[in-house]
């Protein structure tokens, strides 16, 4: 961006400026000028600390610029221009936060965990372009960083406009705060590429170092740690103050130019050939972009340019192996098609682009030492021990509490308190016990004696025969109580907003829950009264709690907490009945007459309609105006006569974009396929959304099974 004779003169300018008084006055004919040039060599500055992190001046020579400005913008205020230095920062505060639309669309990225996936990943991309298959693609390979997205918009070169990734459609005005990152420049020459109005995609994170400094800031004035990098810039973005979002450290890499129109409003894209190749441009108008490319620091300038998917691999394991050298925290590795040519041809699914795929590092690995274990009870009365450690950073996150599941996982592995244990984030996600260090003991270490009774309510516990786990059989037990309406209230059951797990406990305390019926009699009234409701949260919260009356019953079923019965079961039964209640009265035969209900489940939900007291809570419930009765969302779909999918078994997996599972279902009925409960060897297809798990690898196991797309099954079936 600046040559070395720009840098040299820059800075010896600024070592001349240095000398001057901030607050010499100046006529404005002076001051104008000054204004200008301090202005550029703040910014040449801020480039060489922020972009370059090779500072050429102190933290207090910088300042004394900063202030020199500030004194003449103060002396002569309509020298301030929108994209001074000094205005980086707004004082204002902003109350709510605006949505905005995007340009183009945010799509998530598909995953890849080895040299396998990637292959397949080339394998698609070739057959999508039409290329034989010996033919080599390009690929760019760029670091996966673990911030916070957002999405720039610049207006005949000025910043106009921030915003959090949001849905994918909408997101977060975050303007006045990204303002305050000087990674950012506020003004870039893209019109001389025939550029009025353009769309950047970028990452903004904290630095290691820096997250660092700030919590030891924030221990020594008192105040809570952040938990991570990534937690401490999203939150930062999203600060009412930009100040406030200023002093959190951040910084932004931009990688991505996704959308850019020339004055007429003519897509200018397609003048460029590689993806590289625009990002290059991004670098050279001062924006700090995926690099050094190479964790040992090299930068050449084609870093991260693959020319085939061998090379792609090679360099995905090298960064795995060095991940931690790089200053930024990152989960992986993000592959795109260089050629944007070929990205055309590739296109895109409702949800991720068929020419881009993340490369997933392996799950970080840590030790620490097992301080103590608790034991906490759910909502079925399940007592698991949850194993408490000394803090440790694992993968980004601080991790201090891990499940140990049951007594039989203690005993295999042997874990004892004091323990040197080693953890790992399964997935970058679930903190995992691999092992304990039973070679660093030195005999002070003691076995976790499990309790007899339970630690809540003091009844005698009891452990099923052919169950690992021990229970509390107390109904009436606080802690079940209490983490079945947890559950009742939540997303996957009958999915309450704002009735989160915080609101049910604060709720309790006061005295006004004591069942799950109780949620649906609250006073909000004295709700508005509370501190940190008021009255539009205390009518919101009313609003989402008369919905959730109307649910459907295989959602009821689902909250209530019986043991084994998931929301796959829950809609079977809700299928064949036109009432709730009409369970009382069935017998375990019936219950065993369902395809897929088995006879422990079908004992679980029989002993359930048989409890009089349980039955008492579910007329008050009805009483109180929660439906009971079938509606169209419980019945299954009969499968047509006709259609192009007659003859075919369909499962519908992960999280779909445009259609509810119901809906897909109901048009996969209507097309003349036959819905599948689960993967086996009878399966014809499967539909994978968004984040597709454990049904989709085994359906890819099985090698049998179609693997489609949301669009593709909208395609066949019709939107």
């Amino acid at each position: 961006m600046y040559s070395k004779e720009a840098q040299r003169i820059l800075f010896e300018r600024s070592k001349e400026l240095l000398k001057t008084s901030p607050a010499e006055p100046l006529d404005f004919n002076l001051a104008s000028e000054r204004v200008w040039e301090l202005s550029n060599i703040i910014r040449y500055h801020e480039w060489r600390y922020y972009v370059q992190n090779d500072p050429v001046i102190s933290d207090f020579e910088y300042d004394q610029l900063y202030k020199q400005l500030e004194a003449i913008e103060t002396q002569y205020p309509d020298l301030i221009t929108p994209d001074s230095p000094t205005q980086r920062v707004s004082p204002d505060l902003t109350e709510n936060v605006e949505q905005v639309v995007h340009l183009t669309p945010m799509l998530s990225l598909d995953n890849s965990y080895d040299a396998e996936d990637l292959l397949d990943f080339d394998t698609s991309v070739k057959k999508l372009c039409s290329l034989p298959p010996d033919a080599e693609v390009e690929y760019a390979v760029e670091p996966k960083f673990d911030g916070g997205t957002i999405v720039l918009i610049y207006e005949n070169d000025r910043l106009t406009r921030a915003a959090t990734r949001g849905n994918g459609e909408l997101g977060d005005e975050i303007t006045a705060n990204i303002r305050t990152l000087r990674s950012i420049p506020l003004t870039a020459g893209f019109s001389k590429y025939g550029m009025a109005k353009v769309e950047l995609r970028g990452e903004a994170l904290i630095r290691k170092d820096i997250f660092e400094k700030i919590n030891a800031r924030r221990m020594a004035a008192g105040e809570v740690l952040f938990a991570n990098p990534r937690n401490a810039a999203t939150g930062g973005l999203r600060m009412k103050d930009p100040r406030e979002a200023a002093s959190r450290g951040l910084e932004a890499f931009v990688y991505q130019l996704g959308y850019a129109v020339d004055e007429a409003g003519n897509n200018v894209l397609d003048r460029f050939k590689t993806h590289h190749e625009t990002v290059r441009i991004l670098g050279e108008q001062g924006f700090k972009i995926p690099g050094p490319l190479y964790p040992d620091g090299t930068a050449e300038s084609n870093a991260g340019v693959c020319r085939n998917i061998a090379e792609v691999i090679d360099l995905c394991n090298s960064w795995q192996s060095q991940r931690d050298d790089y200053p930024y925290e990152i989960d992986g590795m993000v592959v795109k098609v260089n050629s944007l040519d070929l990205q055309e041809k590739c296109g895109s699914t409702t949800h991720h682009p068929r020419w881009a795929i993340a490369f997933k590092f392996k799950a970080r690995q840590a030790t620490t030492r097992l301080r103590d274990v608790e034991f906490q009870v759910g909502k079925t009365g399940a007592v698991t021990p949850v194993a408490k450690l000394e803090p440790v950073q694992l993968a980004g996150v601080t991790v201090q509490n891990v499940s140990l599941h049951n007594e039989d996982f203690i005993k295999n592995k042997d874990i004892r308190i004091g323990d040197h244990v080693l953890v790992e984030r399964a997935g970058d996600v679930i903190p995992y016990i691999v092992k304990a260090l039973d070679e660093l003991r030195d005999g002070s270490e003691q076995p976790v004696v499990y309790p007899t009774h339970c630690p809540v309510c003091q009844s005698l516990l009891v452990k099923p025969e052919g169950e690992a786990i021990w229970r509390c059989e107390n109904a009436e037990c606080e802690a079940q109580v209490l983490q079945r309406m947890i559950f009742h209230t939540s997303k996957h059951a009958m999915d309450i907003e704002g009735m989160g797990e915080s609101t049910i406990l604060r709720f309790y305390k006061l005295g006004w829950l004591h069942s799950i019926a109780d949620i649906y009699r609250l006073d909000y009234e004295q709700i508005a009264q509370l501190e940190g409701f008021g009255q539009k949260s205390a009518d919101n919260l009313e609003k989402a709690v008369g919905k959730a009356k109307q649910n459907p019953i295989y959602r009821l079923l689902h909250s209530l907490s019986i043991h084994h019965l998931g929301q796959k079961s829950s809609k079977l039964l809700a299928a064949v009945i036109g009432h709730v209640l009409e369970l009382k009265d069935w017998d375990l035969e019936r219950y065993q007459e369902i395809k897929d209900i088995g006879p422990v489940l079908a004992q679980n939900v029989y002993n359930f309609f048989q409890n009089e007291h349980n039955v008492e809570l579910l007329q008050t419930m009805e009483q109180l105006g929660v439906n009971l009765s079938q509606t169209e969302a419980d019945r299954k779909p009969a499968s047509a006569t006709e259609g192009p999918l007659l003859g075919k078994t369909i499962l519908f997996t992960g999280t779909l974009s445009t259609l509810t599972r119901e809906q897909a279902e109901a048009k996969a009925a209507a097309a003349g396929a036959s819905i599948s409960s689960g993967v086996s060897k009878n399966l014809n297809i499967l539909v994978a959304g968004e984040k597709a798990g454990s049904k989709l690898k085994k359906a890819q196991a099985l090698g049998t099974v179609a693997i489609w797309t949301e669009e593709e099954f909208t395609e066949l079936v019709g939107a």
